[in-house]
């Protein structure tokens, strides 16, 4: 190769493996942080969501996961090794305990929230669900104000009891709330509410030790992240037990579980993935509102009824959106 040939083979090499760089470094990084554990369904919701801003999951767009396994003490320090890793976008997965963990561990990375119980205002997101302002915004299914509802189904399936209980992961941020309000629907019921707590797997076991010494006609589990992603161990404990439970995931249903109300908390994954894809390409968290859910599920397992001798009322029959049997 003459000189002349070489060097400006070398100039071109040198232009070239700068741009080639830069664009591997352009790929915006997703830090994915979650309350639970690996959720498929979730995850392929968001990516979903991602798909229709044009993102594609490990083309143009690379997602990290941080797990916290349930134990919400975790949730810091994974944000924060999130927030020095400098991703693009935070995804807060698992409850309002994990987006104000990303909160505070931020406050100039963007951060979608997904599926968030509680009310974004009271527990100190967002100050506005249609400004949120700041660096913070998502979407909810304000599974904490259902409570008075979920009681009132599950009393008219077991109208009999005199005694209903509530699981609670004390160490989530809507506890009280969703505690005070289950036990005023109980009251004006004229039934005792009996509250159990849960932060480990060992303690749903002991609490259910406690629902049966009670007996307890029926249980509801309170929206929590962590319970949520116990929904296999809590359906094996109602069926052992034969005591009608309620929970706000149907993935509970699906493992065998009774009856569960609200909106779909996988479902709300893929919002969040195009308000993530939104931020991508330049818009700003303190526009986009807040999405508020627009319909609750209720989904009932006629075969675990069944095994239960519990009939089902016509009435909640009409009101059910899926009957599995």
């Amino acid at each position: 190769m003459k000189r002349r040939e070489f060097i400006k083979f070398i100039g071109g090499a040198a232009a070239v493996w700068p741009l080639a760089a830069r664009a591997q470094q352009a790929i915006p990084v997703v830090g994915w942080l979650g309350a639970a554990t690996h959720s498929p369904r979730s995850i392929e919701a968001f990516r979903l969501g991602l798909s229709e801003t044009g993102f594609v999951d490990g083309q143009s767009v690379k997602i990290e996961y941080r797990w916290a396994e349930g134990r919400y003490d975790q949730l810091p320090a994974l944000a924060a090794e999130l927030v020095s890793r400098k991703v693009d976008v935070i995804l807060a997965s698992g409850g309002s305990v994990t987006a104000l963990a990303a909160k505070k561990a931020t406050a100039t990375i963007p951060i979608v929230f997904a599926s968030v119980g509680a009310d974004p205002i009271e527990v100190g997101l967002v100050p506005s669900l249609n400004r949120p302002g700041g660096n913070v915004t998502g979407n909810t299914i304000f599974s904490n104000r259902l409570s008075k509802k979920k009681l009132e189904i599950l009393h008219a399936l077991v109208p009999a009891t005199a005694v209903l209980a509530l699981l609670v992961n004390p160490d989530g941020p809507t506890a009280l709330s969703v505690v005070q309000e289950t036990q005023a629907a109980a009251d004006a019921l004229g039934r005792r509410l009996f509250v159990l707590r849960a932060t480990n797997e060992r303690e749903i076991d002991t609490a259910w030790t406690s629902i049966v010494e009670q007996n307890a006609g029926g249980v509801i589990v309170a929206p929590d992240g962590f319970l949520s992603a116990r929904s296999h161990q809590l359906a094996a404990l109602a069926s052992r037990h034969k005591i009608p439970m309620m929970h706000e995931n149907r993935g509970f249903v699906d493992a065998g579980g009774f009856i569960s109300y609200g909106a779909d908390s996988v479902e709300g994954h893929r919002p969040a993935g195009i308000y993530v894809g939104k931020i991508l390409k330049g818009a700003k968290p303190a526009d986009l509102p807040v999405l508020q859910p627009t319909k609750f599920y209720l989904v009932i397992n006629l075969k675990t009824a069944k095994a239960f001798g519990i009939t089902i009322p016509n009435d909640l029959l009409l009101q059910a959106t899926e009957l599995i049997e």
